[in-house]
């Protein structure tokens, strides 16, 4: 039975600016692979309702899980929680369980719990809540639509607290190997090396090191067995193609 598949949608102005370097990404995937659930593809889209409500709606409708990044805080331009409700056609409003959780973190609850820091506690009707330990302001499901912090120290929280949760399948395994020849000589081999294992997937990635190229080539599957007979020929190929360059 093929893994689950997701989607991860990154939602900020301040990535598509390129103030910010978004780590979440790559931080999930590699939590999904070790889970059994393929990362299919990643969107960024602007703080714009009408792009965010566009992009959940696409990708829920093709991919198991979707997981959203960015927008669930206290400002104006945090919207997040709003297109989520549009998306799915529900309400949305201040939920006490999500406000009793908020308060934990405030010394004076009825003070610091100004309309501001209330916006965190709006929930759409349906959703389940994601524990955030770090911040306390929660996350949520709704559907197979997983809605995250931006900030990567609550996402990463927030993460390994919920995709442990998910029904997963096989592992990605990988493998990585040098190989001290460039891109233009590996061609050839790796083509034939990709037929002869369709099994696994082989990704070439070039290097320059004090003016000698190189490739790491990365052999990645679910099955163990694939990928070491994959392995083995890769080793064959180098050797062969280091003896007829010399």
């Amino acid at each position: 039975m093929p893994n689950p598949t997701a989607a991860m949608l990154t939602i900020g102005d301040e990535i598509l600016s390129g103030r910010t370097r978004d780590s979440n990404m790559p931080h999930l995937a590699q939590a999904l692979a070790a889970a059994g659930i393929d990362l299919r593809e990643a969107r960024t889209v602007p703080d714009v309702a009408a792009e965010i409500v566009a992009a959940v709606n696409a990708l829920r409708a093709r991919y198991d899980h979707v997981f959203t990044s960015g927008g669930i805080g206290p400002t104006h331009d945090d919207i997040t929680a709003d297109c989520i409700a549009a998306a799915f056609g529900v309400g949305i409003d201040v939920r006490a369980d999500a406000r009793a959780i908020l308060a934990t973190n405030y010394s004076n609850p009825e003070v610091e719990l100004n309309p501001a820091r209330l916006r965190m506690a709006r929930i759409p009707v349906g959703a389940t809540l994601i524990d955030n330990p770090v911040s306390k302001a929660p996350g949520f499901t709704l559907g197979n639509v997983h809605v995250m912090a931006g900030v990567p120290e609550v996402f990463q929280a927030m993460a390994a607290g919920l995709v442990p949760t998910l029904a997963g399948g096989a592992p990605l395994l990988s493998a990585t190997v040098r190989a001290m020849h460039p891109e233009g000589l590996l061609a050839e081999p790796l083509g034939a090396l990709a037929a002869a294992h369709p099994d696994v997937a082989i990704g070439c990635y070039p290097f320059n090191r004090g003016g000698v190229f190189g490739a790491n080539v990365v052999l990645r599957s679910t099955d163990a067995a694939a990928l070491t007979a994959a392995e083995r020929g890769l080793a064959a190929a180098l050797d062969a193609l280091a003896a007829r360059t010399g």
